[in-house]
């Protein structure tokens, strides 16, 4: 049995125009049947907004399946008026707005492994460990790899990015946190993963939780990593991507023993800002003209102001009914999924928009704990990331670090890499899935000589 689950790309709308070469990516949520998987899915909509799009227990007909669906409900008809392409716009505000992590594929046991992917048995130690955090009553599960070479190491702890991840960060048939800790314990650094709250064997339940609950889940790591004689407790030192570089300095502002800091395409703005700035980007990138993304900028921005004002998730849900209501006819009937109505189309993002992670994202502003981080931060993206785009966020964050009076920074923009840090040429999430490898050489190799250099 296979379960097709397609859905809004972080910030790229590609709800709109829909490549069936997307059928190749995956997702797996552990510790899940398949039927409470995808309810799983769309309870977590903060990340993952998605429909059922077809099942089969025959592999082979699920691309021409899917095809007889997806043309009629999903791709863009030929030569749209400039009424349609506008109404493009509030169609992609919803779908930034509703920042989900990729379009997947739930499967049982059809992965396909990468090139980078490392094969048993490793040149080093791997231990499956256990954890608790009892501010928040959960047990975390993951995997500790440790350096051949006896003694005491330094070691790092990955945070993943948004919404319910495994240790891998398994995402668009990539496990990135793989790589990086594959990579990172073969240069002689310990390194701990783990599946987020309530997912895979860890407890606990991810949909209630905001990035400040998750900070408390990378504590109880630190503190376990600091039980282990094998670590060096005074050089041990996290590395978050996207979401999880958000975390990382809420961390490391708290606890005065972390060594140091490694954003993965962190963001240096308020989030409502970064989600503004993201959807415009995207908007240039489809053609649509300075009227018109300046049209959608402004309803965003009202969105924006919406969440920010609400004082409970259900006043937030039904200011969002109201505002909705005045906008809804503007939804093209192509955009909407195969067995969903505009008005299932437009509660399903209410729901995703009116949650915590997302409520505490949009009016967070990472700036301000930034400036309390005294540690050594290493902070890297991709000039290609159109989900945290580069410049504006690096930026940000150097600045912050150093109004702080941190002097220990470090600022890289690579050329030509995406939000994953994959070689891409536009870096579109689209890409993700088609590209082979699954994390930059480049870049770790960087992370292992900056992260070895202050340990030195």
């Amino acid at each position: 049995m296979k379960v097709v689950v397609l859905g809004c790309l972080p910030g790229c709308g590609e709800l709109l125009e829909v490549n069936l070469e997307f059928i190749e990516i995956r997702l797996q949520v552990y510790g899940r049947q398949k039927s409470q998987s995808a309810k799983l899915c769309r309870q977590y909509g903060a990340n993952i907004t998605f429909w059922l799009l077809t099942k089969t227990k025959n592999p082979d007909n699920l691309s021409s399946l899917s095809a007889k669906k997806m043309d009629k409900h999903i791709r863009k008809p030929e030569g749209k008026s400039r009424k349609s392409k506008a109404a493009l716009g509030m169609i992609l505000m919803l779908a930034v707005f509703s920042i989900g992590l990729a379009i997947y594929l739930f499967t049982d046991r059809h992965d396909k492994r990468r090139p980078q992917e490392p094969t048993k048995p490793y040149a080093y130690s791997s231990e499956e460990v256990t954890f608790r955090n009892e501010q928040a009553n959960v047990k975390l599960a993951g995997t500790l790899t440790m350096p051949s070479k006896q003694g005491n190491h330094p070691a790092v702890i990955l945070i993943s990015g948004s919404g319910p991840q495994n240790r891998d960060e398994e995402m668009a048939g990539h496990k990135p946190f793989l790589i990086i800790s594959d990579w990172l314990t073969r240069n002689g650094i310990a390194v701990l993963r783990y599946d987020d709250r309530g997912v895979g064997e860890s407890t606990g339940d991810f949909s209630s939780g905001t990035s400040l609950d998750f900070s408390t889940d990378v504590e109880s790591a630190v503190a376990y990593l600091k039980t282990r004689t094998e670590i060096r407790k005074n050089q041990i030192g996290l590395v978050g991507h996207s979401d999880g570089a958000m975390i990382a300095p809420m961390v490391a502002a708290r606890l005065n023993d972390i060594g140091y800091i490694v954003l993965l395409a962190g963001p240096g703005m308020p989030g409502g800002q970064l989600l503004i700035n993201r959807q415009e980007l995207m908007e240039r990138s489809m053609g649509l003209s300075e009227v018109e993304i300046q049209k959608s900028k402004k309803s965003s921005e009202e969105i924006t102001r919406i969440i920010r004002n609400s004082k409970d998730i259900q006043t937030l849900k039904n200011d969002l009914i109201n505002y909705s209501k005045e906008h809804i006819s503007d939804v093209p009937e192509y955009a909407i999924p195969p067995g969903m109505n505009k008005e299932q189309f437009v509660a399903e993002r209410i729901n995703i928009l009116a949650t915590p992670w997302f409520q505490y994202f949009l009016n967070y502003d990472p700036t301000s704990t930034l400036e309390k981080v005294t540690c050594p931060v290493l902070a890297l993206n991709g000039d290609k990331d159109v989900q945290v785009p580069s410049k504006e966020n690096l930026d940000g964050i150097r600045n912050s670090l150093i109004k702080g009076g941190n002097k220990k920074v470090t600022i890289v923009e690579f050329s030509n890499l995406n939000h994953l840090f994959q070689e891409c040429k536009t870096g579109l999430p689209d890409e993700y899935p088609k590209i082979e490898q699954t994390f930059s050489p480049i870049v770790l190799e960087e992370i292992s000589r900056w992260i070895l250099k202050q340990c030195g």
